[in-house]
C-alpha cells in the first residue's frame, strides 16, 4: 500500500521561493479558517520537495521555511509554556518507507528494537495537553509551536472522554487529540445553522474553531482520545516501562485513550505485522465514527524511545504512516442531470479525475438543486471532494480563493432531461412531472427491480434491458414475467443465455412478497421498509387495501411518508395486477419464531461481511432468520453481551470491535458447521 502524493521537483531558486510562499499560505489557512488552497497530499508533496531542495542548497534556505517547524511554522502560538515540547511527527507513505524508518531507528539505538511497535490511529483533530492537578482538570493547552501553546481551558466540561475529575487525586499531564466525531460534526452544524452561523466545512476545521471560540451562546460537544502522558509539577505519578502500560494507567484514571477507540491499541513484534494491521485499518476506515488521516507507529518500550531521542521537530521513535486521502481538491467540469427509477431528477458532478481513498474519482453527488444553490458552486470551480470506502463521493465545499473569474453558473433543467416534459420543482428534489405514470425512470427502475436484493434475476443486465425496452417487449416490471424465450434470445443474441434467463425469471416468481414489493421501487421505501410492510400486512391485497392511517402504523415507516407510499401504490395498481396474473407470489411467509433450543440457545450473534461457501447467497435478513431458527438472537452491533461474531468477506469495523472486546469470532465455515442442521 503506497499513499505518497505525486512527486514535486523544484528546478531552481525561483521555484523554491514560490513553493515556500505557497506552503506558508496553505499552512496559515489550514490553521486559520481551514480553507487551504492545498489538500493534505499536495501539501505533503510540496513540503518534501522544499526539504529536498534545502538539503541540496542549504545557502538558499529561508528563515521562514516550513521545514523543521511544528505546523509548518503557522500554528497559533500562545503564552503557556509546555512542560515537555509537543512535537509533530515525520511521515512515511508506503510499506517500503516504513521499513526504512524501522532500520533507521535500529541504527540510531545501536540494536534491534525490542518491546514491539504500537500502531495507533492518527486522529484528524487538534492536539492538546490536559493538565490534572490533584485529580481535577486544571488547564487545557493547544500544541502551538511545540514550546508554547494557547490556553484553551474555557472548553473544560464540553469534551467527551476528558473528565473534569479523575478516578484518583493524581497530578499528571495527559496528551491527546480533540476531534468531532461524524455524529458530533452533524450535530454541530445543526446547532450553528440554528444560530445563523456558517456551517463548518469539515470536522478538523470545526474542532479547531470550537476549541478556540469563547463566549458563544451555544456549546458544541467534542471528543478526546489520549495518546500519551508526561509528569507534571515534578510529580512522578506514571508507572510502567512501556507506552502500552502507561496508556492502561491513563484509561484506569477515567480518561478515554486510543485503546478504547474503534481501532484500538495493539502491540506487534515486527513492522510486517504492523503493516498488515495498517492495511486492515484502511479497510475499516469508512466505517469509523471519526476521521483519521493515518496511523501513528511508535516504539512501545520507553528504553528504545529514550535511546532514540528527538529531532528539532519530531521524535525519532515514532512516525506517521499517511493513508490515501479521503478528501481532496479538484475541478468541477460539468453537472449532469439524470432521471432515477421514480422520476426524480438528480444532479451529478463531473470532475477532473482525482485519487481518493485508493481509487480514481470522476463523479460526485450534488444531492439536489437546493444543495447546489447553498453551496454556491460554479462550473470551473475548485471543489473539495470526499470519499470513504463504498460511499458515493460528494462535494463538500468550494475553494473560493482559487476562482479566476472564468467560472460559469450551473444551469438547472427547465424540462425533464429524459422525456422533455415539465419538471415538478415543488419539492427539495425535482421530479419529472409525469411521475410514476411516465417512462423517464423506466430503465433505472428495471435495473433496480432485477437486482440481488429484489427479484435477483442474475444475468439480465442493463444492455439487455435497454434492448427489451427499445423493442417494446418491456414497458414495466410486470412485463419481465411474460417474456418469451424468443424475445430473450433476440435481446441477448444467445439461445443459451435465454435458457438461463427463463429459469431465473421463473424462480423470481417465487420470491417472498417483501422482495416483490421492493422491486416495485415504491417511493420512500427500500429493502428494510419493504420487509416491514410485507410482514405487517402479509399479502399484497392487504397492502393495497390499507389507507394512509393503516400504513402509518407500520414499524419504521414515517407517518409523513405514508401518503406518498399510498399514492404510489395506487398508481402502480395496473402493474401489480399484471404481476399477479403472471403468477408472481403475492404473500409473505411467516417470520420464523426464535427456537427455544438449539446450538445458539441464549447466544447473541452479529454477522458482518459477505457470506460464501455453505452460506453463500444469504443476505442479512436471511442470516438473522437462520440464527433465530438455531435458538440465537441476531444483533446489528457488537457489544459486551455479543456471544459470537460471524466474519465473512471484507469484514469491517465490527470485526475490530469484536477483537478488542475479546468476542468469539467465527469463520463462515465454523458457523455453517455449527448450524448445519438448519441450513435447509
Amino acid at each position: 500500500m503506497t499513499t505518497a502524493a505525486p512527486a514535486v521537483s523544484l528546478a531552481d531558486r525561483t521555484a523554491y521561493e514560490a513553493a515556500v510562499d505557497t506552503a506558508l499560505a496553505a499552512s496559515t489557512a489550514y490553521y486559520g479558517d481551514g480553507n487551504s488552497a492545498l489538500d493534505d497530499p499536495s501539501y505533503d508533496a510540496l513540503a518534501r520537495a522544499i526539504a529536498e531542495y534545502e538539503r541540496a542548497h542549504p545557502d538558499h534556505m529561508r528563515a521562514d521555511s516550513p521545514t523543521g517547524k511544528v505546523g509548518g511554522g503557522a500554528a497559533p502560538v500562545g503564552d503557556v509554556a509546555h512542560t515537555v515540547p509537543m512535537l509533530s511527527l515525520d511521515n512515511v507513505f508506503s510499506a517500503e518507507e516504513l521499513v526504512k524508518w524501522g532500520a533507521s531507528l535500529s541504527r540510531r539505538i545501536g540494536r534491534l528494537v525490542e518491546g514491539g511497535y504500537v500502531p495507533e490511529p492518527k486522529f484528524d483533530g487538534m492536539a492538546v495537553a490536559a493538565r490534572y492537578r490533584t485529580g481535577r482538570l486544571d488547564r487545557v493547552v493547544g500544541r502551538g509551536d511545540g514550546h508554547y501553546g494557547e490556553d484553551l481551558s474555557h472548553v473544560i466540561g464540553s469534551i467527551v472522554g476528558l473528565p473534569e475529575r479523575l478516578a484518583v487525586d493524581a497530578t499528571v499531564e495527559i496528551r491527546g487529540e480533540v476531534l468531532l466525531t461524524r455524529e458530533q460534526f452533524e450535530k454541530a452544524n445543526e446547532i450553528r445553522i440554528a444560530h445563523k452561523a456558517k456551517p463548518f466545512s469539515n470536522p478538523r476545521n470545526g474542532t479547531a474553531g470550537t476549541l478556540r471560540a469563547k463566549d458563544r451562546p451555544y456549546v458544541i460537544e467534542t471528543t478526546f482520545f489520549a495518546y500519551g502522558a508526561v509528569g507534571l509539577d515534578g510529580v512522578d505519578f506514571l508507572r510502567g516501562a512501556t507506552h502500552e502500560a502507561v496508556m492502561a494507567q491513563v484509561e484506569a484514571l477515567g480518561v478515554q485513550t486510543a485503546a478504547s477507540s474503534a481501532v484500538g491499541l495493539r502491540v506487534y513484534a515486527t513492522l510486517q505485522e504492523v503493516q498488515a494491521w495498517i492495511e486492515e485499518i484502511q479497510r475499516l476506515r469508512a466505517d469509523l465514527p471519526f476521521g483519521i488521516d493515518g496511523v501513528v507507529v511508535k516504539a512501545n518500550d520507553f528504553s528504545v524511545q529514550n535511546a532514540a531521542g528527538f529531532g528539532t521537530r519530531h521524535p525519532h521513535w515514532a512516525t506517521a504512516y499517511k493513508l490515501p486521502p479521503m478528501q481532496g481538491q479538484t475541478r468541477l467540469l460539468a453537472v449532469e442531470w439524470n432521471v432515477g427509477k421514480t422520476g426524480k431528477i438528480a444532479p451529478r458532478a463531473v470532475l477532473e479525475p482525482v485519487e481518493l481513498d485508493g481509487s480514481t474519482v470522476r463523479y460526485a453527488t450534488l444531492n439536489n438543486p437546493r444543495f447546489i444553490r447553498e453551496l454556491g458552486v460554479q462550473i470551473g470551480d475548485t471543489v473539495v471532494v470526499s470519499k470513504a470506502g463504498d460511499v458515493i463521493p460528494r462535494i463538500e465545499s468550494v475553494v473560493v480563493d482559487k476562482r479566476t473569474g472564468e467560472e460559469t453558473a450551473v444551469v438547472f433543467p427547465e424540462a425533464c432531461p429524459q422525456c422533455g416534459g415539465a419538471v415538478d420543482t415543488s419539492g427539495e428534489r425535482w421530479e419529472c412531472a409525469e411521475g410514476v405514470n411516465g417512462n423517464c425512470g423506466l430503465l433505472p427502475a428495471l435495473k433496480y427491480a432485477v437486482g440481488r436484493d429484489q427479484l435477483d434475476i442474475e444475468g439480465l443486465g442493463g444492455t439487455y434491458l435497454e434492448t427489451l425496452v427499445a423493442s417494446g417487449a418491456v414497458g414495466d416490471v410486470a412485463d419481465l414475467f411474460t417474456l418469451t424465450h424468443q424475445q430473450l434470445a433476440e435481446a441477448t443474441n444467445s439461445t443459451r443465455r435465454a435458457d438461463t434467463l427463463v429459469q431465473q425469471i421463473e424462480q423470481a416468481k417465487q420470491k417472498p412478497l417483501n422482495r416483490v414489493f421492493c422491486a416495485l421501487g415504491i417511493r420512500c421505501t427500500g429493502r428494510t421498509l419493504s420487509k416491514e410492510i410485507a410482514r405487517h400486512f402479509s399479502t399484497m391485497d392487504a397492502i393495497r387495501a390499507a389507507d394512509v392511517e393503516a400504513l402509518a402504523t407500520v414499524n419504521k415507516l414515517a407517518p409523513a411518508n405514508a401518503p406518498k407510499v399510498a399514492a404510489h401504490l395506487a398508481a402502480l395498481g395496473p402493474v401489480i395486477d399484471k404481476l399477479a396474473q403472471a403468477g408472481v407470489n403475492m404473500t409473505e411467509p411467516e417470520e420464523p419464531a426464535k427456537a427455544t433450543s438449539g446450538p445458539l440457545t441464549d447466544a447473541f450473534v452479529v454477522v458482518t461481511g459477505g457470506m460464501t461457501g455453505a452460506l453463500a447467497g444469504r443476505n442479512r435478513n436471511e442470516m438473522n432468520d437462520l440464527i433465530k431458527a438455531a435458538g440465537g438472537e441476531p444483533s446489528a452491533s457488537v457489544s459486551k453481551k455479543t456471544t459470537y461474531l460471524v466474519a465473512g468477506e471484507n469484514a469491517g469495523s465490527k470485526l475490530a470491535k469484536a477483537q478488542q472486546l475479546g468476542t468469539k469470532v467465527l469463520t463462515e465455515e465454523e458457523f455453517a458447521a455449527m448450524v448445519a442442521d438448519y441450513l435447509s
